[in-house]
């Protein structure tokens, strides 16, 4: 009885039919719903990549089962998997994980194995849920990392400027990005910058304030590029 919930339900049947066919669109609508459902667990989402990631399993599965058996298989497999293409801007690392996941689903339920799907479901979603969750892959110093943006006048050479500044209150700087503004009359500067210490971010912007006119500065939590895994 075990052995065969973890047998193909087409070796089964014998072979495709309507039956089998909505058993397995029906399984991989149900996995991708809670896939889908796991990722807004500890991530920030927009409701159309969730609704993608809930159907994404059920084109899979349509996918694999209309060329099952066939030569083809092959090449459709590789055609499936670069739907992670479908988004016309790059995703994170934790999306690019979760679409490969309902992917997997849409694999394992077009070939017609439901049980190993649920059974995969069951493991890697309290996985998954753990990982969002801890301090895993976490750095002790990322609460000492800041993104700062200073405006400074064009008059201002700004090339070491702020650097007695940073030395003081910083343990290492980066200047990532400069930006004109305000017509050409200002230029703005974005730093990368990792306090000594996290009661220094106030004194540190008060001596940048000396050494730019007051002019306006910004300090934020690091900012990660969203194309970098």
């Amino acid at each position: 009885m075990v052995n065969q919930l973890f047998t193909s339900i087409f070796e089964i049947t014998g072979s495709i039919n309507l039956v089998s066919f909505l058993i397995c669109i029906g399984a991989a609508l149900l996995l991708g719903y809670i896939s889908a459902s796991i990722h807004t667990v500890g991530n920030t989402y927009s409701k159309g990549f969730v609704v993608s990631l809930a159907l994404l399993p059920a084109a899979v599965c349509v996918v694999i089962m209309m060329v099952n058996g066939n030569v083809g298989t092959g090449v459709a497999v590789a055609g499936a998997f670069s739907l992670v293409r479908f988004r016309s801007l790059p995703g994170t690392a934790r999306e690019i994980s979760s679409i490969f996941l309902t992917m997997a689903i849409g694999l394992a339920t077009g070939m017609g194995y439901i049980g190993y799907a649920v059974l995969f479901v069951i493991v890697i979603a309290p996985v998954q849920i753990i990982y969002s969750k801890s301090t895993f892959g976490e750095k002790d110093m990322d609460s000492l990392q800041r993104t700062v943006r200073i405006t400074v006048p064009e008059s201002l050479n700004y090339t070491d400027a702020f650097d007695e500044a940073f030395d003081e209150f910083t343990t290492s700087h980066q200047l990532l990005a400069v930006k004109t503004s305000n017509m050409g009359s200002m230029y703005r500067l974005t730093y990368s910058v990792l306090l000594k210490q996290s009661q220094d971010e106030k004194n540190l912007v008060d001596a940048l304030r000396v050494r730019n006119g007051n002019l306006e500065i910004s300090s934020s939590q690091r900012e990660f590029v969203a194309h970098e895994l």
